[in-house]
């Protein structure tokens, strides 16, 4: 394993958001395999948590110079990419998100020299948004063409970069995964008592409340679902729209049946209380919290936008509508709620596939042939067909 050990450089949003979770998981991961991760980032990550072996943390930390208007985070996180990258003779920068990250690595590279490689990972939000602006469009472009090797979470967003961007350069799938030691279904019989009497059902809806997660969707879902199959609603996160979801659960009288639980930490614990996770987002490069649910054998009721038809199977492992089609994806729920063994089946099906197509062994060794791949070493052989079917 000597030969193969690896010195990487892991960049990512640390707070809550899908991708900094991904990107802190798969350096949890790499680390356990032997390989060495060093953290660059402004704050710890916060999936993190306890002492790792193997992994490092080193903070970015910006200096308020009186000459700059804004602080320049983007310039102090270069130098520190490169100052690690010098002081611990990393391999690999595998940044998360194209802008800043991705360029702020190029920077490093620069100042480090060409045996460093760049792995960008891009998750969504840097291309179906920020791609879009003309004044980024070209940085973005900077930033993916100069990585020695792109990934993407889903077909969709490969799809989305090439026409947004005209990128010709390879971008790899590497989906979303989840660890199958930590998600899975829980026994949290006693616990849904605080939150559903026996005969009611829980819907759930985990997001950041921002305006493409459609908040005002998940509430007019519920509502149906309500009037037709005893239930509760529980909401996890906050955002920009929490305030008005709040006034629109008081308008349809719903409050007493509708909980906001804020942030949570154990996601796989609060998933495992529910009968089926919501998602009717406008857009989702993948739907990361659709795969928890499904590794804890709830299915997902969402809209067919973006890479969710990739993770979701329709009619199989959950169901898909047309984005805004609340009375749909309503009757869809009510359906799963009321056949005990669809119900049954369908939770079973999730279970599978999650913690097949996407668990964390798979994935990883995907980006460790990635990260051989360009450093020009000989890649391990490795049967990722099987991988995680032991």
């Amino acid at each position: 394993m000597e030969n193969d050990r690896l010195k990487i450089g892991i960049t990512c949003y640390p707070s809550l958001g899908g991708s900094g979770v991904v990107a802190t998981e798969l350096g949890k991961l790499l680390a356990e395999k032997g390989h060495e991760v060093h953290f660059i980032t402004h704050s710890i990550p916060f999936r993190l948590g306890k002492f790792h072996k193997n992994i490092f943390y080193h903070e970015v930390e910006v200096n308020d110079y009186y000459v700059f208007k804004y602080p320049p985070y983007d310039l102090s996180l270069a130098s520190k990419m490169a100052q690690v990258a010098k002081m611990e003779k990393l391999d690999i920068l595998h940044v998360h998100y194209a802008v800043p990250h991705a360029v702020c690595a190029f920077l490093a590279k620069e100042m480090v020299g060409s045996d460093l490689k760049i792995i960008t990972t891009l998750h969504g939000t840097d291309i179906t948004v920020l791609g879009q602006d003309e004044s980024l469009s070209d940085l973005i472009r900077l930033a993916i063409e100069r990585s020695d090797a792109v990934t993407a979470v889903s077909k969709d967003l490969i799809r989305e970069t090439r026409d947004l961007l005209h990128i010709e350069k390879p971008i790899d799938l590497a989906y979303n995964f989840v660890d199958k030691r930590v998600y899975y279904p829980r026994d949290v019989a006693t616990l849904r008592r605080d939150f559903a009497k026996p005969d009611e059902k829980l819907l759930l809806h985990i997001s950041n409340f921002r305006p493409v997660k459609r908040i005002g969707d998940v509430v007019d879902v519920f509502a149906k679902v309500n009037e037709r199959v005893p239930s509760r609603l529980l909401f996890v996160g906050e955002g920009p729209e929490l305030s008005k979801t709040i006034c629109k659960v008081k308008e349809l009288g719903l409050t007493d049946r509708v909980i906001f639980a804020g942030k949570q930490d154990d996601v796989a614990q609060v998933i495992s209380l529910a009968d089926v996770m919501l998602l009717p987002s406008e857009k989702e490069s993948f739907g990361l919290v659709a795969l928890e649910a499904m590794a804890c054998g709830v299915p997902t009721v969402g809209s067919n936008a973006g890479g969710i038809p990739e993770l979701i199977t329709h009619g199989e492992t959950g169901y898909l509508a047309p984005i805004g089609d609340t009375t749909q994806m309503a009757e869809h729920v009510i359906r799963l709620l009321s056949d005990p063994q669809l119900y049954e089946a369908m939770s079973k099906a999730c279970l599978d596939r999650a913690h097949f197509t996407f668990c964390n062994d798979l994935i990883t060794a995907q980006y460790e042939q990635i990260y051989y791949r360009v450093l020009g070493r000989e890649v391990p052989s490795i049967d990722l067909s099987e991988i995680c079917r032991a």
